[in-house]
């Protein structure tokens, strides 16, 4: 692993599961990501609301940033924001890059731990297959795809991360490391789901 991959303990400290709930889009398939940041609750709500800061740890995003306003992150999803209730609640409408005929729904709440600590949780819900991990293709699911930014979250939160926009200190080698380095953690999460009954 890279420096900046071993610096945090994320690739552990991440709680997985899969299950179902219903979206717009019908009857969907979910990943749910949580983890625990040593931030703030308002910091953490801040570092995922403002396009400046998220484009330190993420991509840069555009948009018109109130509910029923549109944003769209550079090369990769846009959609509509549909709920937004600071600090504990962000959903957004989640739309892939080309006509794919879907949309998704990304869910993030967070939850104060104290005043300098921060539970986040991310629900990715689709109706599609989504959720394959097949690292001899380079096909990761949605739940290998955000660990990455969230790792890179807890690194900028902590002040680890190079002063400059994602755009210039991202490599594809590391994000392919952190992929390999969890994909199996998602593989045991769908097997949970589908034995544990949930």
């Amino acid at each position: 692993m890279t420096e900046i991959a071993n610096q945090d303990t994320s690739l552990t400290a991440v709680e997985r599961s899969m299950g179902n709930r219903d979206i717009a889009e019908g009857a969907a398939r979910t990943a749910v990501l949580k983890r625990r940041y040593n931030a703030s609750v308002d910091d953490v709500w801040d570092a995922i609301t403002t396009p400046d800061r998220i484009n330190r740890f993420f991509l840069p995003v555009s948009g018109d940033f109130q509910v029923g306003g549109s944003y769209a992150f550079e090369g990769q999803a846009s959609g509509e924001i549909l709920a937004c209730d600071a600090p504990r609640l962000l959903r957004l409408q989640w739309t892939p890059p080309g006509d794919r005929g879907y949309s998704d729904q990304v869910e993030i709440r967070l939850t104060a731990d104290g005043p300098d600590a921060t539970w986040l949780e991310l629900e990715h819900a689709s109706v599609a297959d989504v959720f394959r991990n097949d690292p001899d293709t380079g096909c990761y699911g949605v739940g290998t795809g955000w660990e990455g930014p969230l790792h890179y979250l807890g690194e900028y939160l902590r002040g680890t991360l190079p002063d400059a926009p994602s755009t210039e200190w991202y490599t594809f080698d590391e994000a392919e490391e952190l992929r390999l380095a969890n994909f199996r953690g998602w593989e045991w999460a769908k097997i949970e789901a589908e034995h544990g009954g949930r």
